[in-house]
């Protein structure tokens, strides 16, 4: 997997760098300064980026906007020793794959795997928030039938096609072609904008 990573701190940037090619990684860069990161994504192209969230200038939030806006497919995983409840919805809202805490240290190597396989990865204390975080409507905006429900809320659990295929005894094809339709119906960009929506209009209205 070919990685950039993303930190102010030149420490917490080698050590990263050191562990991950260990594991037979590649670090392509490692740069200390978000206002880099759009122009070095895309002279890299890298499989996955690994972004710390408050840096000095430009912070982790706005360098992934930037990156996303050129690069709608980039995938990011925000790292962070701050558990902060705006750059939570703000890490959901902009379409970015991943958010966990760097006292998670020993659990990024799997997030970027599963990242990199197209998996959304949120850790369990950040998961907990958010339906405390979204503000919940008395009603749903949409009707959605019995089977669109289920594969919402498989969507919400972190579940990609294939495991939600097995689960409702489906084909992956069924399963696309369901999240296709909500998307459309829901206005939604994408997975991590179907799971928000399932807090908020769903959980939240249990």
């Amino acid at each position: 997997m070919r990685l950039i990573i993303i930190d102010d701190d030149p420490l917490v940037c080698s050590s990263l760098q050191t562990i991950l090619q260990a594991q037979g990684h590649t670090v392509a860069a490692c740069i200390h300064d978000g206002a880099l990161a759009a122009e070095t994504y895309h002279r890299l192209l890298p499989d996955v980026v690994l972004m710390d969230i408050r840096m000095k200038e430009t912070n982790g939030v706005e360098a992934s906007r930037q990156i996303l806006k050129q690069h709608p497919d980039a995938r990011i995983l925000f790292l962070t020793t701050f558990s902060d409840e705006e750059y939570i919805i703000q890490a959901l809202t902009i379409g970015v794959k991943g958010y966990i805490l760097k006292q998670n240290f020993e659990g990024i190597p799997a997030a970027l795997e599963a990242i990199a396989q197209g998996q959304n990865v949120f850790n369990t204390e950040i998961v907990r928030k958010i339906p405390q975080l979204l503000t919940h409507r008395e009603t749903l905006p949409v009707e959605l039938s019995e089977r669109e429900l289920s594969i919402l809320t498989l969507v919400a659990k972190g579940m990609n096609n294939k495991e939600i295929a097995a689960q409702l005894y489906l084909s992956e094809g069924t399963v696309r072609n369901y999240l296709s339709s909500l998307l459309s119906r829901l206005q939604l960009r994408d997975r991590t904008q179907l799971a928000i929506y399932y807090y908020e209009y769903i959980r939240g209205n249990e």
